[in-house]
């Protein structure tokens, strides 16, 4: 049987621009017919593994997301003395382990091509071994041999076990995410809103009237519901058995969706929310969002506490139509009981028993 931990978060943000559209606008989607204001999974991700409970409490454990390592590697090597010609095609023949090289702009040296490639800590340290072998004029296995030397599966990657990974050269070292993140939605009807600025110049003469520039900026606010699953086993079997690392993992993960956001426009609105409410459910049976809670958009007020109601409304009644999926909870409601460090405890547990 599988273990799944499922996150339920409702967290508030003021006027606000933490992922933009490519017109600079909030994210928006229709649901229920209501437009919302929306923040997108790659973006929370994105967010999470850049939080400091990620990088502090994973530290060692954490892959890079690059189109760079050609770069990286070709830096080392002539630091280490190499020639400009053999560092290049010590470089080029170990980079193109994770992926096509595409031709080089002017100026720019070759980079991985297509999509990034997400290297973990071991694969990147395999990859400098090799290349500085190649260019002592050690010979290197040939193609797939000399991928299966570098490519561990990241192993020792938490955000690769987490997030996943494609290579799209080599679908044998893909890595199945173990982590779902959804889309971020207000659970309210919610739009952008314009707001017109104007600065001043400091040194603008006295009988100079107006406005040094003018623009305009969007901003939304509004409650969010967040969902996150996690294969508790998948978790483990992608960091190859290692319990207490995926249990790091589940905890720094815990703490980081309770407190970190992406930042865009953050110096703008200053955007530092913490989750209001926060269910984590374990179970072995098939997990489900409660974003059904919000299709119909909430109206009554209080919001916030209104959302909290209308999500253990919709839980209630989705366990009483098919069955409970959960076996234990947990629960963290600002001014009404239940702390992260409680949430964190749980999620932690849950790896390390399943």
């Amino acid at each position: 049987m599988t273990t799944f931990v499922q996150f339920h978060l409702l967290t508030s943000y003021g006027p606000s621009n933490p992922n933009r559209d490519d017109q600079g606008r909030p994210k928006q989607a229709m649901v229920g017919g209501a437009p919302r204001l929306r923040m997108s999974s790659q973006s929370v991700k994105r967010a999470l593994r850049e939080s400091a409970f990620f990088a502090l409490d994973l530290q060692g454990n954490m892959g890079v997301r690059t189109k760079r390592l050609y770069e990286r590697l070709l830096s080392k090597l002539i630091e280490g003395g190499a020639s400009d010609t053999a560092a290049r095609a010590a470089a080029e023949q170990v980079a193109a382990i994770f992926g096509k090289l595409e031709a080089p702009k002017k100026g720019e040296e070759a980079r991985v091509a297509m999509t990034l490639a997400f290297i973990s800590p071991e694969e990147w340290a395999l990859a400098e071994e090799l290349a500085a072998k190649a260019v002592a004029g050690e010979a290197l296995p040939k193609d797939k041999d000399l991928k299966k030397i570098v490519l561990r599966h990241a192993d020792g990657a938490v955000d690769i076990a987490m997030f996943g990974r494609m290579l799209a050269d080599d679908a044998d070292f893909n890595r199945d995410a173990a982590v779902q993140v959804a889309h971020a939605i207000t659970t309210h009807s919610a739009q952008p809103e314009e707001d017109w600025f104007s600065a001043v110049d400091d040194l603008n003469k006295a009988e100079e009237t107006g406005a040094g520039h003018l623009g305009e900026i969007a901003f939304g606010s509004g409650v969010f519901y967040q969902y996150v699953c996690v294969n508790c086993d998948l978790l483990i079997e992608n960091l190859k058995g290692d319990k207490e690392l995926a249990a790091k993992g589940i905890e720094a993960l815990a703490r980081a969706l309770a407190q970190s956001t992406p930042r865009g426009k953050q110096n703008t609105f200053a955007h530092h929310p913490r989750a209001h409410y926060i269910l984590a459910e374990r179970g072995l049976q098939a997990p489900r969002d409660l974003s059904g809670a919000f299709f119909a958009p909430v109206k009554a007020q209080p919001w916030l506490e209104t959302s909290v109601t209308e999500l253990k409304t919709t839980r209630e009644a989705i366990d009483a139509a098919y069955g409970q999926v959960w076996d234990a909870d947990c629960e963290l409601h600002v001014g009404q009981g239940g702390t992260l460090a409680e949430i964190v405890e749980f999620a932690g547990r849950a790896v390390r028993e399943a």
